[in-house]
């Protein structure tokens, strides 16, 4: 079911005139084709950096186009600095953005489900005031709240229903900006996990059985395309940090339409973490939402 016919039936739904949609995949359908490939790009320019990652992919403009609505969903959940690397740094989500209004996107649309004040959150971490630097009417940079969720059912291992930012749904490209960071429970948080930002709901839930539930969410909140900020990377005390002494400058952006892929790359080449032992990372795999084998993986260096 593509997100228009979704629409349709979820208008209905809160019209009393529906069950809850159904938003499911099958197994065959979640593969790729063909071998996973991930673009990397390294350098000290962070303001150039996406645009060198995306190069090998062919550019921003293989996947956005003229008159499409873009969600950009960067990890801004934390009230942190950008050198504390809790947050996508505001310059990789500022290059994101600027490059999809710059392929034609009719509307691009920024926003996170933050865990502290969300205010103070987009504020501190750089991302509100960076992109209000950008002075195109195109562009939205939004709060979030419950009346913006549709509840959908899921075919998942763990979860069988969850509500869905709308915003995320009615996105003709939606791509996934999150920041590589430790994470107490999750072990990494990579872009799997930032599927969080675009979920509802109660994430104590998730967290009852949080690797199968990321990976579950993730049936849905499939990306077009994931772009993992590491320019510079929280080794611990993660998801929050805040001590400047947990962070490694890496200057790294690493680009994959196979989230999963590009997951186990970071994975392995940021944290010399083996895929397979990031729990969400091996579900998402078995669902068949990616490669997980970086031995299978193709490697583009910009």
């Amino acid at each position: 079911m593509d997100r228009r016919k979704f629409l349709i039936e979820a208008a209905l739904w809160s019209a009393g005139a529906a069950a809850a949609p159904a938003f499911t995949l099958s197994r065959e359908a979640l593969a790729g084709s063909g071998p996973a490939t991930v673009a990397v790009a390294r350098g000290t320019d962070w303001g150039k950096l996406v645009a060198q990652a995306l190069a090998p992919l062919g550019g921003i403009g293989a996947f956005v186009k003229k008159g499409k609505r873009v969600l950009v969903k960067p990890n801004i959940a934390f009230d942190r600095t950008p050198e504390q690397g809790a947050n996508t740094h505001p310059e990789i989500v500022k290059s994101v953005v600027q490059q999809c209004l710059d392929a034609g996107a009719a509307l691009v649309t920024v926003f996170d489900r933050t865990l502290a004040e969300e205010r103070r959150c987009y504020i501190n971490s750089g991302i509100a005031p960076t992109l209000e630097t950008i002075k195109d009417s195109r562009l939205r940079v939004i709060y979030t709240d419950d009346s913006q969720y549709v509840p959908l059912k899921i075919n998942g291992m763990s979860l069988k229903d969850w509500s869905f930012n709308k915003n995320l749904l009615e996105s003709d490209i939606y791509i996934n900006v999150p920041v590589a960071k430790h994470h107490g429970s999750a072990k990494l948080s990579l872009g799997l996990k930032n599927v969080l930002g675009v979920a509802g709901g109660n994430r104590g839930r998730i967290h009852w059985n949080l690797d199968q539930g990321i990976a579950d969410l993730n049936t849905i909140a499939r990306p077009s395309l994931t772009i993992i900020d590491a320019t510079r990377i929280l080794l611990r005390n993660g998801p929050s940090g805040g001590d400047l002494k947990d962070v490694a400058v890496k200057n790294t952006v690493i680009a994959s339409t196979d989230t999963v892929a590009a997951d186990s790359f970071a994975a392995a080449t940021l944290f010399s973490a083996d895929p397979a032992q990031i729990g969400y990372i091996k579900a998402a795999n078995q669902l068949g939402l990616g490669e997980m084998d970086i031995n299978k993986i193709k490697v583009l260096h910009a």
